[in-house]
C-alpha cells in the first residue's frame, strides 16, 4: 500500500527541490538597489497612511466572508458535474434545490445591501 503513494511522494520532492533552486539562485543573482521608495511598505496601490492600527470598515470582513461562502458553494457544482449522469433525476433536483437555496441568500444579502460599496 505504501508503494502506491510512491509518485505522489516523487512529486512533492521534485517541486520542493524546484521551488527551494528557484528562490535561492533569484535571490543570487537578483539585482539589489534598495532605495527609499522601494523600502517603504506598500499596500493596495496605495501609499500607506496614518497608522496600522486603525479599524476596518465591517464592509470588508463582510465583503471576504460572501467570497468565500459563496466561492464554497461553487465549490460543490463540481463533483455534481461529474456524476451527472449517474445521480440522473435526483441529482438534477437536488442540485435545483441547491441553486435555489444559494439564491435565496443571494436575494437577501442584495436586500439588506450586502453589495453596496459606498
Amino acid at each position: 500500500m505504501p508503494i502506491d503513494f510512491l509518485p505522489i511522494l516523487v512529486m512533492i520532492a521534485v517541486v520542493a527541490a524546484f521551488a527551494a533552486i528557484a528562490l535561492i539562485l533569484s535571490g543570487l543573482t537578483g539585482p539589489r538597489r534598495p532605495t527609499r521608495a522601494k523600502l517603504e511598505p506598500y499596500e493596495s496601490g496605495m501609499p500607506p497612511f496614518g497608522s496600522a492600527m486603525r479599524r476596518v470598515s465591517i464592509k470588508y470582513f463582510l465583503t471576504a466572508v460572501l467570497f468565500i461562502l459563496f466561492d464554497i458553494e461553487i465549490i460543490f457544482f463540481y463533483p455534481w458535474a461529474v456524476l451527472f449522469r449517474q445521480l440522473g433525476l435526483f441529482g438534477l433536483i437536488e442540485m435545483g434545490i441547491f441553486i435555489l437555496i444559494l439564491l435565496v441568500g443571494y436575494v437577501y444579502i442584495w436586500r439588506k445591501g450586502g453589495f453596496d460599496w459606498d
